[in-house]
């Protein structure tokens, strides 16, 4: 018997699927080939990985998540800093 497995969304949903099924029970369904966008995976050695794949959403937020962190740091940079001239120009002030 052979089934197929769809997911427009989620690439890596049918290989987690299979994953989860087999816990405790056995090594069946065996999966036989997968199409991601232009790559092809036969064989059953290819399941791990493409469980493992990330979705597109959330590849989207660890994009936007890496590009955000050096702005978060200027601006925490710049607030701990203003504390600190703050402090310089009261002392200068009091001379």
């Amino acid at each position: 018997s052979t089934g197929i497995l769809f997911s427009p969304e989620i690439a890596n949903l049918p290989a987690k699927i299979i994953k989860d099924f087999r816990k405790g029970i056995s090594n069946r369904p065996l999966l036989k080939g997968a199409s991601v966008d232009t790559e092809l995976y036969i064989g059953e050695d290819h399941l791990n990985s493409l469980s493992e794949l990330k979705s597109k959403p959330e590849l989207i937020g660890e994009i936007i998540s890496l590009l955000q962190s050096p702005a978060k740091n200027v601006i925490s940079a710049l607030q701990s800093g203003k504390g600190k001239l703050v402090g310089i120009l009261k002392t200068l002030s009091e001379r």
